[in-house]
């Protein structure tokens, strides 16, 4: 145990060398921002799988493994699916827009108006939220290992997180999630899955001792199946940290081949997960809370060292999900809101792109850094403070994708879609998000039901749909110069090729 202990420690004072190694390649707010729209193939993979595989498809994977058998891959596969659709019908045209955040696309596409500022403000709650959750979630794994307090686990871990994501930006998250991307791949699939498998005693034994039921596709229920893909598969095509990641890709190519590859590799990552959870099952079936299997395989069916290799894969997928939801949200804050607050246009609602800025100053880059450090500040202050903020993900999650979800994805697919009927569906789409999710809690049985309820955000959908396409019909289109910077900028691109 000491053993697995330490090689924990090891990888947490590595991730810290990753944001000084970092900090010498951030000399400008792209690079600070979006790597410098660099990143090759095997970087952007690796990067793209890390943040998209958080807690919920590592350790949540393996537990609905646990408890349903293989069709307890379709959480995380719904993931990866997200990532695939993203790719291959949206990152090229993401990556030759060069912006930096989600709303500045809404501006570009739509013009100025209230739809882009109204996502400024739920982004910034969503990933704030998200961070929050990633963040209490390897500090609970540090109060087991360590013996901690939860406060001194969120200090530490989080620390280092931050840490390394203000040294040197997403210079440093890139390069932290490539190793956790590495730590990730070497824990689960070379060692956990072979161990765990021949503990159980191979394929044959575990179909002996497991019912039929953990070998069936739909055995979790296909209503969770299909609630999985709307929440999973929706929401990752329009958030910011993931976005942000396309944002990073040296071309259009890159972004589509290596974000497919990372959909991929999201999918066999889930089936890995779910194997794991059945070889457990196999072994006992005395594992009270489905959260506890990951960490219960690598102490009781690893050798010790490997053991400490899988349980810092763990925390990696975790801690890639933190640092790029800190740095998506003082993106947004800086690119969006700020502007905002002060009645200032930012350079998308000009027209203007990461080459046509003024050169950077080192004030500019310093106030990049201050934002991560004081979002990354209120994360760890959610964390500690609200020890169980998966409620507030979850509202902010409904309303990311039953909000904003139809304006988004509208405006990308659809050129008759109109400004004016963005924002109204965002409304319509919140409200009934939040009207459906407030009525369901009232005549709730238990605390959080009506929140954690699969309606809501069918509702929001719904409602948001009928409305962005009746109101684009019914209201003037929009100006025929923003739809034609948008067809040029988001077809050829701007600045140097790409």
């Amino acid at each position: 145990m000491t053993l697995n202990l330490t090689i924990v420690a090891v990888y947490l004072v590595g991730m810290l060398a990753f944001g000084w190694w970092g900090k010498a390649r951030a000399a400008s707010s792209e690079d600070y921002l979006v790597a410098g729209r660099r990143l090759g193939p095997v970087l952007f993979t690796g990067t793209m799988a890390a943040v998209v595989l958080g807690g919920a498809a590592t350790v949540g994977g393996v537990g609905l493994g646990y408890e349903f058998g293989l069709s307890g891959a379709w959480l995380v596969a719904a993931i990866g699916v997200g990532v695939l659709i993203l790719s291959v019908a949206f990152a090229p045209m993401l990556a030759r827009l060069k912006i930096y955040t989600v709303s500045q696309m809404l501006r570009l596409r739509y013009g100025r108006g209230g739809a882009s500022h109204a996502s400024s403000f739920v982004m910034l709650a969503y990933t704030l939220m998200l961070a929050a959750t990633s963040t209490g979630a390897y500090a609970s794994i540090f109060v087991v290992l360590f013996g901690w307090d939860r406060w001194l686990s969120v200090l530490v871990g989080g620390g280092i997180v931050l840490a390394y994501s203000v040294l040197g930006g997403m210079w440093s998250i890139t390069l932290a999630d490539m190793a956790q991307f590495l730590i990730m791949t070497v824990g689960l699939f070379a060692l956990m899955l072979p161990l765990s498998l021949a503990n159980a005693g191979g394929w044959s034994a575990m179909q002996e001792r497991l019912g039929a039921e953990f070998f069936s596709w739909d055995g979790i229920g296909v209503q969770s199946i299909v609630t999985y893909f709307v929440v999973y598969t929706l929401g990752l095509l329009i958030g910011q940290d993931v976005w942000q990641r396309v944002f990073t890709a040296r071309s259009p190519r890159v972004a589509q081949i290596g974000g497919a590859t990372a959909g991929l590799y999201c999918i066999v990552y889930g089936v890995a997960g779910a194997l794991i959870g059945m070889a457990a099952r196999t072994v006992t079936a005395d594992i009270a809370t489905t959260d506890d299997v990951f960490a219960w395989v690598a102490q009781n069916l690893l050798p010790v060292g490997v053991g400490g290799v899988a349980l810092a894969a763990a925390v990696a997928a975790m801690m890639s999900t933190a640092s790029g939801a800190i740095i998506a949200a003082s993106t947004v804050m800086r690119t969006d809101i700020l502007p905002i607050l002060r009645g200032e246009a930012t350079a998308a609602e000009d027209g203007a792109t990461a080459e046509d800025e003024a050169p950077e100053t080192a004030a500019e880059l310093a106030s990049n850094r201050g934002w991560v450090l004081l979002l990354g500040a209120v994360v760890l202050g959610l964390a500690i403070v609200v020890p169980d903020v998966v409620a507030a993900l979850t509202i902010a999650y409904d309303i990311l994708v039953g909000g904003l979800f139809v304006a988004i994805v509208g405006g990308l697919v659809w050129k008759r879609g109109t400004g004016t009927a963005a924002l109204w569906s965002m409304v319509v789409g919140t409200v009934g998000t939040l009207g459906t999710m407030g009525w369901l809690e009232l005549n709730a049985a238990e605390p959080f039901e009506g929140v954690f309820a699969n309606e809501p955000i069918y509702v929001g959908l719904a409602a948001s749909a009928v409305v962005y396409v009746l109101l684009s019909l019914m209201t003037r289109p929009t100006d025929p110069a923003v739809l034609e910077a948008w067809r040029v900028r988001s077809r050829h691109g701007v600045g140097p090729a790409v």
